[in-house]
């Protein structure tokens, strides 16, 4: 089972994700797909862990999600915007190489037994992105949001902490 959480910056999306994993299970995992880019946010990610307590087990991976996914776990993956950010990275900002590669490892997920969680940002609502890379950034995320969004059994957007059941 799929359940895609979207929205804005600091809209509560973590904590929902939270919140609904440990009503389904006593000992979920939480999925990390960041890169540490600098100080500022290190300590985001070390706020983040800190809101967690003993019963979660923390799994970190820049690329390949499905390949650590334990089995038939209840599992919070955060998040998509800042695994897309590694494939942008890695592809140097090739549209069509970050989509095929990044819509190839997104399928992998579709067939997991357990139940993913999956938290992205919505990008497009906000200001017009300034530069080309900014822009092919956007676009990648809409489209990559919208498949995950079409595989997911139930999506919600959120909007200043409160849940919006979208699907």
């Amino acid at each position: 089972m799929i359940i895609f959480i979207s929205g804005g910056e600091r809209s509560g999306k973590s904590r929902y994700a939270q919140e609904l994993a440990l009503s389904k299970t006593d000992t979920p995992y939480y999925l990390a797909t960041s890169k540490i880019w600098d100080d500022d946010f290190k300590e985001r990610v070390k706020r983040h862990q800190q809101e967690r307590d003993e019963r979660w087990t923390n799994i970190e991976e820049q690329f390949e999600l499905a390949k650590v996914l334990p089995e038939n776990g209840v599992v919070v993956v955060d998040c998509v915007t800042l695994w897309l950010t590694n494939y942008f990275s890695k592809c140097k900002g090739d549209k069509e190489a970050i989509m095929k590669e990044a819509k190839a490892e997104a399928a992998k997920l579709f067939d997991y037994k357990g139940v993913l969680i999956i938290i992205t940002n919505e990008l497009g609502m906000g200001l017009h992105a300034s530069t080309k890379a900014g822009r092919n950034f956007v676009e990648c995320q809409g489209w990559i949001n919208q498949f995950i969004a079409a595989n997911a059994e139930e999506a919600y957007f959120m909007v200043s902490g409160i849940p919006l059941k979208v699907k």
